[in-house]
């Protein structure tokens, strides 16, 4: 078992990803823009330059940073009145943290937001450092925010498992030197995903087991 577990939020330790997936459109709707299905998943897990850039691929006539912060603000709205635990994560979160596992968020999420969740939660106590996509200059699919969220708790990026749901921050774990474990939400598995990643589980509860198994 590894000495280091970092994870992402939405999607995976919150059902909160179909909520931003859902804020794009109803974003369009508001800015005067065709809906496009695409755009959500473009941007699941990136943050500041680089969602603004994907925005501004697909709507070059909108304000991209505008456009994303009102997303932000629908899924934050949202969670305000009701924030789904995913099935597995407080029983994971618990394991490590009676095996002595230190762990570390890496949200694209800003570090309030992030806080906020865990707070009204009841997850916080699980985390000895919160990393979230304000406090690096570049977002996911870069490493920066693995290799901080490692350096936070002390340990080396390759004795780190870093749990994700998207493309984009699985390929920042990777190439930061973590252990990448997939588990999917809104976005299925890949050739890419099944190469980069050392498991690919249905649930966190299913990864827990692995571990427990000594198969992860």
């Amino acid at each position: 078992m590894q000495q280091g577990a970092i994870f992402d939020m939405d999607g995976l330790l919150f059902d909160t990803e179909k909520m931003y997936q859902h804020g794009w459109l109803v974003v369009a709707d508001e800015f005067g823009v065709p809906r496009s299905p695409e755009l959500g998943k473009a941007c699941c897990g990136t943050s500041g330059e680089t969602m603004a850039a994907v925005v501004h691929s697909f709507y070059p006539m909108v304000d991209a940073y505008a456009y994303s912060r009102r997303v932000a603000e629908y899924v934050r709205d949202e969670a305000a009145k009701n924030l789904p635990i995913m099935p597995g994560a407080r029983e994971l979160l618990h394991y490590f943290r009676a095996h002595g596992v230190r762990i570390a968020t890496a949200s694209s999420s800003t570090v309030t937001q992030i806080e906020k969740n865990l707070a009204q939660s009841g997850l916080r106590e699980y985390f000895d450092a919160i990393v979230g996509g304000d406090m690096v200059e570049r977002g996911k699919p870069a490493p920066d925010i693995f290799l901080r969220a490692a350096a936070a708790i002390q340990i080396a990026p390759a004795d780190c498992y870093v749990f994700e749901d998207g493309y984009n921050g699985l390929r920042g774990a990777s190439t930061a030197g973590c252990v990448a474990v997939m588990i999917p939400d809104t976005l299925p598995p890949t050739e890419e995903m099944r190469g980069i990643c050392t498991g690919i589980y249905p649930s966190l509860h299913a990864a827990l087991d692995a571990i427990k198994q000594g198969k992860l």
